[in-house]
């Protein structure tokens, strides 16, 4: 048997979700409601504790309905990311002001789309990314972690006793990872 969920979200306590109960109500006869309040967006949908339960509850045939598209994220791979989920489950996703519904051929096209622009969201945050770390390097800052390990110190000591990999990363509290860096960066076999 399947049912009609609603999902309901507001970023701030001030907020309700009234508005979009009874838009919902006034073409849906709802049988279960998830609503999120005070949770904002920009919080992977996966992570807020109403969506989360929806998620575990929907079963294959369900319908899930929200008032936008918006409501399940802020950005469109979150999105995507929460209707591809629903969609493997065997979950039609229905979108009322955009008009889509994956059980139709065009709220299949929509998917798509979205999948195409949260790709070129991917490629931008990736290119502003660069452009940061670029523009930090240009400004003479140190980028990652501080090293911690003394690379001489180590290959050193690995040398001087003999010791294996596994020895080393021992002694030192570091990954073996860590003591075939040490060792490469001196030039000492690892």
């Amino acid at each position: 048997m399947s049912a009609t969920i609603a999902y309901l979200r507001v970023s701030t306590d001030d907020q309700t979700t009234e508005n979009q109960r009874r838009t919902i109500e006034a073409r849906y006869k709802v049988s279960k409601w998830f609503v999120e309040e005070g949770v904002s967006g920009s919080i992977p949908a996966a992570q807020r504790p109403a969506m989360a339960a929806l998620l575990a509850y929907v079963r294959e045939g369900d319908t899930v309905v929200v008032v936008a598209i918006d409501r399940l994220g802020r950005n469109t791979i979150d999105v995507l990311t929460t209707v591809e989920t629903l969609k493997a489950k065997g979950v039609s996703v229905v979108s009322m002001r955009e008009g889509f519904d994956l059980a139709t051929p065009a709220g299949r096209l929509m998917l798509t789309m979205l999948a195409a622009v949260a790709e070129l969201e991917r490629e931008n945050i990736k290119v502003r990314q660069m452009a940061g770390i670029e523009r930090a390097r240009a400004e003479g800052k140190n980028l990652g972690r501080e090293k911690t390990i003394d690379d001489e110190a180590v290959a050193r000591w690995r040398h001087e006793n003999s010791a294996s990999i596994k020895q080393t990363a021992e002694q030192f509290g570091i990954s073996p990872a860590s003591v075939k860096r040490a060792c490469q960066s001196v030039k000492v076999a690892a």
